[in-house]
């Protein structure tokens, strides 16, 4: 039970919040002092031993050199908690003010106002779509979110979002790990035809109204979508225009051109820290506490509970459970890409790298720094042919 309480913890998570997953998921049922006794024994504090300030510091100034730029206080405020760092929310405010003015003043800009939604709990519906503003350099991202609880389903980066067997990947993968929904719902596009087979071919023998009217896929335009067309804005704030606008540095440079090779070298040395980043976005956000808004009509809480605890909020969890045998086949018409660039590019790309001293990237600049050793390399061979 300990090991439960420890990562719930350091989710950030609310004490009742911790009693609420550890009795639903784990069937430990446990006071409030017997929860604040166990915390104690684990030294785990959230108004104790803070963090020496210069350590948040240096943690704060590490982050905005990348994609940390962008966040607001509140999102490292939690980058912080999951780092092990403790530390008051105001304190990571001022520190934010000071180090990084730039970024504040960025996000005081005006938001945009939405249409209001919502949705009957979880897994009644999944809202699935890919994000191409890193497309042009190589890097398709697409992401699924579920309609109630605002939970990231998955958030992938790879070297193509248009290929239907690469998304029913995603999609076969999140059913072995979390069931199916109800409904998804995707955008117009032969990138989400598999994906839509095989929510109708796992639904077909249910009996709900979705099931027996062919609507357990719901194809629609982007104004339709709008539970992850609105959240693709906030993960533009808080990671993507970094990179944007770095590959348009390197583009602008003259080291970019958007050939075959040059995409090919962007996957080589980019995709797994953007990967990576992805993980810690999702990781973040489903810890994160979507606050109430009285203008607006919802639920509101951290999606990891919304979705977890769906009891806590008047509703039930709308989860199917596919065939196994029947998941298995769609898991065999699916695309799974282990590399993330052209194989013959990678095999090359690893050789040069060896050879020039180079290891793989940790952060944005060393993979800038190995691009151009390897482009360089790359074109010197292709001119000697």
């Amino acid at each position: 039970m300990e090991k439960y309480i420890r990562v719930y913890f350091e989710m950030g998570l609310d004490y009742m919040e911790i009693l609420a997953l550890l009795a639903k998921h784990h069937h430990y049922i446990i006071s409030y002092r017997h929860l604040k006794r166990i915390l104690k024994k684990l030294r785990l504090f959230r108004r104790k031993h803070y963090t020496p300030l210069e350590d948040v510091v240096a943690f704060i100034k590490d982050n905005i050199k990348g994609s940390g730029r962008l966040h607001g206080y509140r999102w490292m405020f939690m980058k912080c908690r999951q780092a092990g760092l403790t530390i008051q929310k105001e304190y990571v405010r001022i520190i934010m003010q000071i180090i990084n003015p730039e970024g504040v003043e960025m996000r005081r800009k005006g938001r945009l106002h939405r249409r209001e939604y919502c949705s009957k709990g979880p897994n009644f519906i999944w809202h699935l779509d890919s994000y191409d503003k890193l497309k042009p350099f190589g890097i398709c991202i697409n992401g699924c979110i579920d309609g109630f609880s605002r939970l990231i389903i998955w958030l992938e980066a790879g070297q193509t979002s248009s290929d239907p067997r690469v998304i029913s990947g995603y999609f076969v993968k999140a059913i072995l790990r979390k069931g199916g929904p109800m409904v998804i719902r995707g955008d117009l596009g032969t990138e989400n035809s598999k994906v839509a087979e095989m929510q109708s071919f796992l639904r077909r023998n249910d009996n709900d109204t979705y099931a027996r009217n062919n609507s357990a896929f719901l194809y629609g335009t982007s104004q339709h979508n709008q539970r992850i067309e609105s959240w693709w804005g906030i993960y533009r704030k808080e990671n993507s225009q970094f990179w944007m606008t770095f590959f348009k540095d390197i583009k602008e440079d003259g080291l970019f051109s958007g050939d075959h090779l040059h995409k090919n070298l962007i996957r080589f040395c980019f995709l797994r820290l953007i990967q990576k980043e992805l993980l810690e976005v999702v990781s973040i956000w489903n810890a994160h506490k979507i606050r109430k808004n009285n203008k607006q009509h919802g639920v509101y809480g951290r999606p990891y509970v919304l979705y977890s605890v769906p009891e806590v909020y008047g509703t039930s969890d709308y989860v199917t459970s596919p065939d196994i045998d029947e998941v298995e086949i769609c898991l065999e018409q699916s695309t799974y890409c282990s590399l993330p660039c052209d194989e013959d590019i990678y095999d090359l790309a690893n050789l040069y790298m060896e050879e020039l001293g180079h290891s793989l990237p940790t952060d944005a600049f060393e993979a800038a720094t190995l691009y151009r050793c390897l482009l360089e390399r790359f074109e010197t061979d292709l001119a000697l042919q």
